[in-house]
């Protein structure tokens, strides 16, 4: 085991399907480490297959913290996110162990690395809000949002409409544009970030092999069991990558091969979303997953950042 002269927080990020689990398994046993779990999704009690969630006998023995969290109908939260994660880190810290963490949900790892406090919340706007989106969809309040903030407009997709709704939240609660309750970059934590990418055809492969593994392990039926559970009322849930294609395949909307070559365009749309984030981020060591020293190469970034 690599003994670092003090030990860091290491992240572990990317975009989808690099191969960051494999990575940080590796660094894990070198370090003496522990993952915490840094992608939004897993964070959902029984959703399995769709996220890649590595299952116990896929995780070498390495502790795996910040899974399951929620149910399906809970609507994600950065926040109660940020105190299970830093709870964690602390926790494998003060044992004397490397904490880990992994994934690639971009606010959810600057929640955990940095200082960065949330606004709060609004109920009766929050309910307002919903319930136009609900009436008349996304488009409006996203026209109403690029009016506002342009710049919070420009990083937000126009079809999701719950983070469209939580930045005029912000801006109504505040008076001030969105972007402006989200702080320039401040550490919070000692912390080495080694960013995992591929070619972008070889990671466009594995995008599609690993959708096809979705589809052929069960996800059709995770989803049908999720379902029974509430997903379809879950604001979060229900929109995640496969998950609301599956339910369109279980509507009748699309056939299997039309959920399946959906999601695979939808992944590789979200990936350059992450590549996008990440790449922005000077502070990221970026390694290639596919070379054969990439575990080296990661432990003599971890080595250099611990001087």
């Amino acid at each position: 085991m690599l003994l670092l002269p003090r030990s860091p927080v290491v992240a572990v990020v990317g975009p989808t399907a690099a191969g960051k689990s494999a990575l940080s398994l590796a660094l894990a046993h070198a370090l003496g480490g522990e993952v915490v779990n840094a992608d939004s999704m897993q964070l959902y009690r029984g959703m399995d297959i769709g996220t890649a969630k590595l299952a116990p006998d896929e995780r070498e023995g390495v502790p795996h913290h910040v899974l399951d969290l929620w149910d399906v109908t809970f609507p994600a939260s950065v926040a109660e996110y940020q105190k299970a994660a830093r709870a964690a880190v602390d926790d494998i810290a003060a044992r004397g162990r490397v904490p880990l963490v992994v994934g690639g949900s971009g606010l959810y790892v600057r929640a955990v690395l940095e200082e960065f406090e949330f606004p709060g919340t609004d109920p009766a706007i929050r309910e307002r809000l919903e319930a136009e989106l609900a009436a008349a969809g996304p488009a409006p309040l996203y026209a109403r949002l690029s009016e506002a903030d342009p710049e919070a407009a420009a990083k937000i997709l126009p079809s999701n409409g719950r983070r469209i709704v939580r930045a005029l939240e912000v801006i109504e609660m505040t008076g001030a544009p969105f972007t402006a309750a989200l702080p320039e970059p401040k550490p919070y934590y000692d912390a080495v970030q080694i960013g995992v990418d591929r070619e972008t055809a070889e990671l466009d492969r594995r995008i599609a092999d690993r959708v096809d593994l979705m589809w052929d392990s069960g996800l059709i039926e995770e989803v049908r069991a999720l379902d029974r559970l509430g997903l379809r009322e879950g604001r979060t849930a229900s929109r995640a990558l496969g998950y609301q294609q599956a339910l369109a395949q279980i509507d009748g909307e699309l056939t299997e091969e039309e959920a399946r070559a959906e999601t695979v365009r939808a992944t590789r749309r979200f990936v350059r979303r992450q590549r996008s984030w990440f790449r922005r981020d000077t502070r990221v060591t970026w390694l290639d997953a596919a070379s054969p020293t990439v575990v080296e190469d990661a432990l003599a970034a971890c080595a250099a950042a611990a001087r």
